[in-house]
């Protein structure tokens, strides 16, 4: 089974104390923007804001008045960290059977909701047993608390290690035209071979964060790119994304509404092949091999 996700996906990473710190009015008004533009799909993760955004999310959630069957949580559980919301001594992960459970409970009590649409595993851990991974999703799926189950972080054989027991529909990767290993390391090959759909977090990459000569590059040719399709420099990064065959949905983190309402049309643009190469040559500074 794979549950329907928005072409973009809301990530909710900067919306609270790590970032925007926006109030719970803030974010249910953003949850419509969001919807409005076709974003139905939110990302989560249980350490965000400090294990405090699932909570205020959900606030907002209940406060939008939206119908829960209009909208996709995704929540990702697994990394244990020390900070004042949680008595950890160390920081570490665990994917033992009674905390991946646990914490599903605990994010579908903050979210204010009875399923998640989808769960991910956060980060691989040396210390993982795909055999209680399994038992726990397969709980959990039963019980009607997840409908979709996937990964984030991990490498192609660790994911074999997982799908060996369960079901693996996603894999949440750090993808972009800056970032692009994935690409050439085969793991986007292997999850097109088993039905894996991957998501991309930081799907910008570094081209308006650093200084470097690709990003120098990529810069002067989006002005271009930009001047052709009519959106901005983001848009045109998403799109380029979208066209890889592997389905990649992108994870938008901004919450800037003109930006938000951009986003969509990520999916409209058709790059020519020539532009789509152009992106990758300008990020790597030389030819495709």
């Amino acid at each position: 089974m794979k549950t329907k996700l928005s072409p973009v996906i809301a990530g909710t990473m900067s919306w609270g104390k790590w970032d925007k710190n926006l109030t719970p009015k803030e974010m249910a008004n953003l949850i419509h923007i969001c919807l409005e533009n076709k974003i139905s799909t939110f990302d989560h993760a249980d350490i965000y804001g400090g294990y405090t955004t699932e909570a205020e999310f959900g606030l907002a959630f209940a406060e939008s008045g939206i119908n829960r069957n209009l909208l996709q949580f995704i929540s990702k559980c697994g990394i244990k960290m020390p900070n004042g919301n949680r008595d950890y001594k160390i920081k570490s992960y665990d994917y033992s059977k009674e905390y991946i459970i646990w914490s599903v409970e605990n994010s579908l009590k903050n979210l204010n909701t009875d399923y998640l649409d989808v769960l991910l595993l956060h980060r691989p851990s040396p210390l993982i047993q795909a055999d209680e991974v399994a038992e726990a999703v397969e709980k959990l799926k039963s019980e009607g608390k997840i409908l979709d189950f996937g990964l984030s972080n991990f490498t192609n054989l660790q994911t074999e290690l997982i799908r060996s027991k369960t079901e693996v529909s996603y894999n949440q990767i750090q993808f972009s035209a800056t970032d692009f290993q994935p690409m050439i390391d085969g793991s986007l090959d292997y999850m097109q071979l088993h039905n894996i759909r991957p998501m991309a977090w930081n799907p910008l990459g570094t081209v308006f964060r650093a200084k470097s000569d690709a990003a120098r590059r990529l810069k002067t040719l989006l002005a271009d790119l930009v001047a052709k399709y009519h959106v901005g420099s983001d848009t045109i990064l998403l799109a380029w994304i979208l066209q890889h065959p592997a389905k990649i949905i992108p994870i938008a983190g901004t919450v800037n509404v003109a930006r938000l309402q951009q986003l969509p049309k990520a999916e409209e643009i058709k790059l020519t092949q020539d532009e789509w190469f152009a992106i990758w040559t300008e990020s790597m500074g030389n030819e495709v091999p």
